[in-house]
């Protein structure tokens, strides 16, 4: 007890705080401690058997508190709000996401132990990890869980996570790579070394050769081949370790196990001067293996390129306007306000608005459109596109994980770490395989041993290294890598793991018509007023009733109003395909089509166009006016349709608008299907007698009350110009709303499903042919480690093909 009769922890001797309640029992005795850290480590002395320590100490022991990584300490910080900022996101109150780099991946097994073990924490809602790119995407929720004990327990298993940031994983990969090299230069000098022995030794069997000459070439085989193990081979063994620790099969156990025991053995060989020794195999398997996989790597990095093209537009450094000039900040730096200045040839820093100047912008890498766009004041700018020709000043509206690109990044990697249904078929088959072969490996092994037990061992070898199920597991994950990749190029943004293998499958297309297959940028053609109402006053009222609104039709509206507009709208309602209701001095006005507002007779209407859309607004009493807006087709419209239908797709025109302008559309287009006045329950009914019909249907829609449709379809497609709602709802995101991607979007959703069909079919069969024919004893060590290699090394390749134009 200290001087103030404080409790000391019997740990390191500093106070027990009050009311704490870190016990261990040690000697039959409960002891206390400070701190989980002092109880951690005491307890470990305790499960050793090491309690003797406290018997025979002569000073007090350190505070377990050092004892704790300093690593592991600094993880806490990452739970800080101000550092979160720049890159969690908040989904709901508690739910947030972040991105996170992990290293120490070296398989596909790798990926699966780390989503199992992190997703079966509590509070943990989803834990996605991308092999290609080597990135997580989780959900926690905050109030269950800290993102520092996530990080924590990525930790436990041993690997290393951090928040995601695009120059600390270019500096992983480098590290990656160079570690490698190294690996594999150790690897492969011994292997030389040691073949160059194994041929004089083998030379010696015929020939006849001195026991002692015989026994120093193993002494120096040995010699040789102890750092190609130990340095060379030791992420298989790590990984291996790994898994076991967890009671898990990877892909590396069998590897390991072959390496281990040739070596091992020809150890025990050397040492005793009796039997064969293995050296040769064991730096060949190595050497052979690791050359496999770094050319995977390589591959691999290729094929999330994309990914990572994205994450590079944000320039580091920004130029900040303040009251005392120009300063130079860090983009992290700013806040949402902050204005800063652009100069020609510059990436924007964040989104924003253009408060002065004006310029051409291009968003070429974001959105796949070839040409710039012209922007002035008050127009939205996004973050990472390029500015072509004069300053501009922007207003920066949305910062880190809220900006475009960020939610881009998001959704790319949802789509990329989210799993088909034939990639969980594979990882589930890739995980029973590697314990039936160990199984089989065994039966085997016992049957060599019985008939001719001198070649019972190396066969055993083989068989563990040639049927390795790492090409079944990266059948998918690489192609769907690929193509998202390649897509994301193009403009065409997959969100959802599932997208293209059943885009591959769809039967049907649905196209909405406004903002769809029309440009959705509408303009009014001409008005009509009734009971005396002035065009601008009923033009103002139209606007206040549509200012919270994203959809085409309300930005008419909100551009012709009065500037500022002195109408507002009070208790305003959306009803979703129908229109908009409010109340403006204590009336009740309605804005949307006619069956919604009036139900009037429409004789009345002049100047009436047959291809515009027609909204009315009215009171509690009467029809104040009717609008007439009309639409521009978008280019390539009829081209897109035609090579669709040409695909064997069947097209249908489904709108809430009405039968004239929707059949205006539809013969522009060519399409014979069609629906109009559809409100969103009427669009679903379409779509799920499609379905029940046993049909595949995609929809591409644009609006808010596009939605709930497009979230019912099998495969969904929002225009990037749409609402942030509709695209939320979507699978994939055209966000160059240039209607030819969509078209490529379907090809290489085909191409897709073709290539991970054949790397599947590819792995099987491989697996198929070598283990009949390694457990006859047809395939040599070292020929196994090239078959396995090469096997994964193939399915990379295959799906690299993805890569290039998706014109077929």
């Amino acid at each position: 007890m200290t001087g103030n009769n404080e409790q000391e922890c019997f740990h390191c001797s500093l106070p027990v705080p009050k009311n704490s309640s870190y016990i261990v029992k040690i000697d039959e005795k409960e002891q206390a401690m400070c701190c989980p850290g002092c109880q951690a480590v005491a307890q470990a002395i305790v499960d050793g058997g090491l309690t003797s320590f406290y018997q025979f100490r002569t000073d007090t022991s350190p505070t377990a508190r050092a004892a704790v990584p300093e690593v592991l300490q600094e993880l806490t910080l990452y739970d800080k709000p101000e550092l979160q900022r720049s890159f969690v996101s908040t989904d709901d109150k508690n739910i947030k996401q972040a991105s996170l780099i992990l290293e120490g991946i070296v398989c596909a097994a790798c990926v699966w132990l780390n989503e199992r073990h992190i997703s079966a924490l509590p509070g943990v809602v989803e834990f996605r990890v991308n092999y290609s790119t080597h990135r997580a995407r989780v959900r926690w929720d905050e109030s269950q869980i800290k993102l520092s004990d996530i990080l924590q327990a990525i930790s436990s298993i041993g690997y290393i996570a951090h928040p995601f940031d695009a120059g600390r994983q270019e500096a992983v990969y480098k590290k990656e790579r160079a570690t490698a090299l190294k690996r594999l230069f150790v690897a492969g000098l011994g292997a030389m070394q040691v073949m160059m022995l194994a041929v004089a030794l083998y030379a010696g069997d015929y020939s006849g050769m001195d026991a002692g000459i015989e026994n120093f070439m193993r002494w120096v085989s040995l010699f040789i081949a102890t750092p190609v193990v130990f340095y060379s081979a030791r992420s298989f063994f790590s990984s291996a370790w790994r898994d076991l620790k967890v009671r898990q099969l990877g892909m590396d156990v069998p590897v390991s196990l072959a390496i281990g025991l040739a070596y091992i053995a020809s150890c025990w060989a050397t040492i005793s001067r009796s039997g064969e020794v293995y050296f040769d195999s064991v730096t060949m398997f190595t050497f052979f293996l690791l050359a496999g996989r770094f050319l995977e790597m390589a591959a691999r990095q290729k094929a999330g390129q994309a990914a990572e093209e994205l994450v590079k537009l944000l320039p580091a450094m920004a130029t900040r306007l303040t009251n005392d000039g120009d300063e130079t900040v860090a983009v992290t730096e700013l806040i949402s306000g902050d204005k800063v200045r652009v100069k020609p040839g510059a990436s924007i820093p964040a989104d924003g608005v253009i408060v002065e100047g004006r310029s051409s912008i291009d968003e070429s890498l974001l959105t796949g459109e070839s040409y710039p766009l012209a922007k002035t004041i008050n127009e939205k700018v996004i973050g990472g596109t390029v500015n072509i020709e004069s300053p501009l000043v922007i207003e920066v509206t949305n910062i880190g994980e809220d900006t475009v690109l960020a939610s881009i990044q998001r959704l790319l990697d949802r789509a990329q770490t989210e799993k088909p249904g034939i990639a969980k078929t594979a990882d589930k088959v890739a995980a029973w395989f590697v314990g039936f072969l160990l199984v089989l490996v065994t039966a085997v092994g016992l049957w060599w041993w019985e008939h001719d037990p001198e070649q019972a061992f190396w066969i055993v070898l083989s068989l563990l290294v040639v049927t390795c199920p790492c090409a079944l597991s990266l059948a998918t994950p690489a192609a769907m890598t690929a193509a998202t990749g390649s897509l994301t190029r193009l403009g065409v943004l997959t969100t959802r793991g599932h997208a293209l293998e059943t885009l591959a499958k769809v039967t049907h297309i649905i196209f909405d018509k406004t903002g769809t297959l029309t440009k959705g940028r509408l303009v009014l053609e001409s008005l009509q007023t009734f009971t005396g109402i002035e065009e601008q006053q009923s033009l103002n009222i139209a606007a206040a009733l549509e200012s919270g609104s994203e959809h085409p039709v309300a930005k008419v509206f909100l551009q012709k109003a009065s500037q500022p507009n002195t109408v507002t709208a009070e208790n305003i309602e959306a009803v979703s395909g129908q229109g908009v209701t409010g109340l403006i001095d204590g009336i009740q006005y309605r804005l949307g089509c006619a069956a919604y507002v009036c139900n009037a007779e429409l004789s009345i209407l002049k100047n009436k166009s047959e291809h515009a859309t027609e909204i009315f607004l009215a009171n509690e009493k009467e029809v104040l006016a009717v609008y007439f807006l009309g639409d521009e087709l978008r280019e390539q419209a009829a081209e897109s349709v035609c090579t669709l239908k040409a695909q064997g797709k069947k097209i249908w025109l489904v709108s809430g608008d009405n039968e004239t302008a929707v059949s205006y559309i539809a013969k522009q287009v060519g399409i014979e299907t069609t629906r109009h006045s559809m409100k969103p329950e009427d669009k679903l009914a379409v779509i799920h007698e499609l379905q029940n019909q046993g049909e595949v249907v995609a929809m591409i829609g644009d609006g808010v009350n596009d939605a709930p449709v497009l979230a019912a379809a099998q495969v969904s497609i929002a225009m990037g110009g749409g609402t942030q709602l509709a695209q939320a709802s979507a699978d994939m995101v055209l966000l160059s709303e240039h209607l030819p991607h969509l078209v490529d979007a379907f090809k290489m959703a085909k191409r897709s499903v073709n290539i991970i069909h054949q790397n599947l079919g590819w792995a099987l069969f491989y697996n198929l042919l070598a283990l009949p024919l390694a457990s006859m004893g047809y395939i040599a060590p070292w020929m196994a480690a090239i078959g396995m290699s090469a096997s994964s090394l193939v399915v990379v390749l295959n799906a690299l093909r993805l890569n290039k134009s998706v014109d077929i």
